[in-house]
């Protein structure tokens, strides 16, 4: 990922904020957002595993919560 930033600069020519293409910013939240799965993921490694009905019975639940 090569990444062209283009910087704000305030009266001072003091740097304030960064200006990025749209591509370059989804690959960064894709890369962050799959790394903090990753993270969480082996986090719960050991935790206690649904079987396929138990997980739908479970969202089917959330989406109900969700809602109300």
């Amino acid at each position: 990922m090569c990444i062209s930033p283009n910087y704000i600069v305030d009266d001072k020519n003091q740097k304030i904020a960064v200006q990025i293409d749209i591509d370059t910013y989804n690959q960064i939240t894709e890369t962050l957002e799959n790394f903090a799965l990753y993270k969480f993921m082996q986090e719960n490694e050991n935790s206690e595993k649904l079987s396929i009905e138990d997980a739908r019975e479970y969202y089917n639940f959330l989406k109900k919560e969700k809602v109300s």
